[in-house]
């Protein structure tokens, strides 16, 4: 992960720098990293789908078949005379394979096509982290040029192979890094769109150059860079491959990272051999914290998803008057201490992630398939809504991206935000029961921490300074407010007060404070389907664990909510409580729940 701050879709966030979990630079500590940051800006044109014109549309025209055979292909212009660093080797080069007279023209020019190219190419992937950090229109069509020039770049190079192979000295390797760096162009385009669909041409990428073995000459090289490159190719594909709940062709990938890490190691001294360590660590206990596994009738493993399947959305009842509200934008934020993650991604935020997102489709076969094109009957598949990753915030950065969000927020829609983060408790007894009197979850700081306590002592009538009180995000309430917090101390938003008159609703992890006032404000939410299925789950979640006999023994145990959920009707309705008697009895866990049989209900 690597990259620096700024907007953009599902980007990662720590103390000033963007943390990108293709990039993965805390495996490694070398300086020559080339990956691309976390996009920037989302525009009112992306959240429309207009986005769609600029660099997606150049994507799909001209990337997608790029693994196939090429068709003839030349470039659209001679490209201009200009002195670059690529010049000034050329020479050399071209002069390695014969006398420099005896080239003929035509391959001389082949040879100053491609480096102009690569030039070109590198130049515009390096420029995508210099875009403007809150720009309006800027990224879209910076990224469609970029996303031509590595459609030129490729079929370039697979139409003159042989005279690149030649004249120029073209390796494996380094065709392994062009469709590297156009793997890294559709992962960073779905953190910038939210749309799934990119993440399966990332995997096709990153898959080919994996099945074409062609960084499989870099282990004969006396080369640690290259050896490096392979490395984090490897980071960036298991990143792709977690999202796409991939895990067969992980196990496989972490696997043989394990051997490209043990080789690495052995045959150079580096510096950088406990950060690679690192990252196998992480990645291995990143796949054993979801142990859960399902298995089919023939005892074949099935992989679950907490995507929004295209018929998962649960169904409205007949009548029921929702409000018309729309999941337009989301921030999650993972700042818990000794959290399972993978370079900067943790668990929980993995998992939420993949709740605000509907199951990726193709993109190729989308665009491709007869009658896919225009559908009158059928409304047009829904966008996913737009996410912020923040790992360890600082309140600065976490309130910049707030701000940004409710700036750009569409009339109608919701902003989410997802709090998972250690809790920051009052430090002592107060007269009043203000915003700021109960504590909050923990944003990061450069001071040190040990057990997740300061090393100073703080002035007991101060407030906590580095913490997300339930105040700070009051000035938000203003338009419709969807929080979801997982802390230690998620009873600081139990009393939040809707100064303002806007839908709001809180979710909050188990805790032992009571209070709660009830609203219909849950029914303002429910016409989102990611909002509805989050609510439901929620209440399975609830309703389960208070028939459960260990979480039953106290109240503090269960999920609590603000506005506080209609115990009768809802939490404990009959009706509930029987399915949830009859999925223990399918599980074999119905000891573990009340006595009271099925036939009780």
């Amino acid at each position: 992960m690597a990259g620096r701050g700024g907007r953009g879709r599902g980007r990662l966030s720590r103390g000033g720098r963007c943390c990108c979990c293709c990039c993965c630079c805390c495996c490694c500590s070398c300086s020559c990293c080339s990956c691309l940051p976390p996009p920037p800006a989302r525009t009112g044109a992306a959240r429309t789908g207009q986005d769609r014109s600029g660099a997606a549309e150049a994507g799909q025209r001209g990337l997608l078949s790029l693994l196939g055979p090429s068709p003839t292909h030349t470039l659209d212009k001679t490209p201009p005379k200009r002195k670059t660093r690529t010049e000034f080797a050329l020479k050399e080069i071209m002069s390695s394979g014969g006398a420099e007279d005896d080239i003929p023209q035509g391959e001389r020019k082949t040879v100053t096509d491609f480096c102009y190219l690569l030039d070109k190419s590198k130049q515009l992937f390096n420029g995508l982290r210099d875009l403007p950090q809150y720009g309006q229109k800027q990224w879209q069509s910076y990224f469609g040029r970029t996303f031509d020039v590595y459609t030129k770049l490729w079929k370039f190079q697979q139409q003159h192979r042989q005279v690149l192979d030649n004249r120029y000295g073209l390796k494996r390797w380094q065709i392994g890094e062009i469709a590297s760096k156009i793997g890294q162009l559709y992962y960073h385009y779905y953190l910038r769109t939210s749309e799934t669909s990119y993440l399966n041409e990332a995997f096709s990428f990153y898959s080919a150059i994996r099945q074409r073995s062609y960084y499989s000459q870099v282990s004969k090289e006396d080369r640690p860079e290259l050896v490096v490159k392979k490395l984090r190719y490897y980071a960036r594909f298991i990143v792709v491959c977690l999202l796409l709940n991939k895990m067969d062709v992980v196990k496989d990938l972490v696997k043989e990272l394990s051997e490209e890490i043990e080789d690495y190691t052995h045959r150079f001294n580096t510096e950088d051999q406990v950060e690679w360590n690192l990252v196998l660590q992480e990645v291995a206990a990143f796949i054993e914290a979801d142990p859960v596994m399902v298995l089919n009738d023939d005892n074949t493993i099935v992989i679950t998803s907490n995507r929004l399947a295209e018929a998962g959305a649960p169904l409205l009842e007949q009548g029921m008057i929702v409000g018309q509200l729309t999941l337009a934008d989301a921030l999650i934020i993972g700042n818990c201490n000794n959290q399972v993650k993978f370079s900067e991604l943790t668990v929980d935020m993995f998992r939420m992630l993949q709740a605000l997102e509907r199951e990726p489709m193709n993109l190729a076969s989308q665009m491709n398939k007869p009658g896919m094109q225009e559908s009158a009957d059928k409304p047009a598949r829904r966008e996913n809504p737009h996410k912020y990753l923040l790992y360890k915030p600082t309140f600065s950065q976490l309130y910049t991206f707030l701000a940004a969000s409710f700036k750009e927020l569409p009339a109608n829609s919701v902003l989410l935000i997802y709090l998972s983060a250690t809790g920051v408790f009052p430090t002592g007894r107060s007269d009043s029961e203000g915003p700021y009197d109960f504590g909050g979850v923990l944003t990061n700081s450069n001071r040190d921490i040990i057990n997740g306590d300061a090393l100073h002592k703080r002035n007991q009538s101060h407030k906590e300074m580095h913490c997300l009180h339930p105040g700070d995000l009051y000035p938000f309430t203003r338009k419709p407010l969807f929080i979801i917090v997982d802390s230690s101390n998620s009873i600081a938003y139990k009393n939040f007060t809707n100064l303002f008159g806007q839908p709001l609703v809180c979710l909050l992890s188990p805790t032992a404070y009571p209070k709660a006032l009830q609203d219909q404000a849950f029914l303002q939410f429910f016409g989102d389907e990611f909002l509805r299925l989050l609510l439901i789950r929620f209440i399975f979640c609830s309703a389960t664990m208070r028939m459960h006999k260990i979480f039953r023994q106290e109240t503090r145990n269960y999920p609590e909510s603000y506005p506080q959920l209609p115990r009768d009707e809802i939490v404990e309705n009959p009706h509930l409580q029987k399915h949830i008697l009859e999925l223990a009895s399918i599980l074999d866990v119905r000891n573990v729940f009340l006595e009271n049989t099925i036939d009780d209900y």
